[in-house]
């Protein structure tokens, strides 16, 4: 029996296509993964510890954005070593999270985000003593900027 060179290569070409279809799925797997809410990621992020509420962080965000696609935000919390922020009402309610080294100058951060919709931003920081501080801004969107 004579095996050609044509035969060798569909042969290979089916074999790397075999291979190939287990990334395929994992990937399919990974992108239909539940979408945590913002009291589940809060809670990851404090692991369960009590979070209070005022000074310590401060959120600046426009009380009317006229387009939800560029929305202007800035956190500080002097003395943090971590800052989430959350947009309660979009689909993936985690914005970003900032993390300070001991020779950071400030712990202070200006980033735009998205907005679906009108919604509460929160930022939560994470002091250098260990305690959590939270604080929150509602923000009027008047164009959706996630799809709506």
């Amino acid at each position: 029996m004579l095996i050609s060179r044509r035969a060798i290569v569909a042969a290979s070409a089916g074999l790397a296509g075999l291979a190939i279809l287990p990334i395929g799925l994992r990937a399919q797997e990974a992108t239909t993964a539940p979408v945590k809410t913002a009291d589940e990621i809060i809670a990851e992020f404090t692991g369960g510890a009590e979070v209070s509420e005022g000074d310590g962080v401060t959120l600046t965000a426009p009380e009317i954005a006229e387009n939800g696609n560029t929305v202007p935000i800035s956190v500080e919390a002097p003395g943090a070593s971590a800052i989430l922020v959350l947009a309660t009402e979009n689909p993936t309610p985690g914005v970003a999270t900032f993390n300070f080294g001991p020779l950071a100058a400030s712990q202070a951060a200006a980033t735009r985000i998205r907005l679906l919709k009108t919604q509460d931003l929160v930022a939560v920081a994470k002091m250098a003593d260990g305690s959590f501080v939270r604080t929150a801004a509602n923000v009027k969107v008047t164009i959706g900027g996630c799809g709506g």
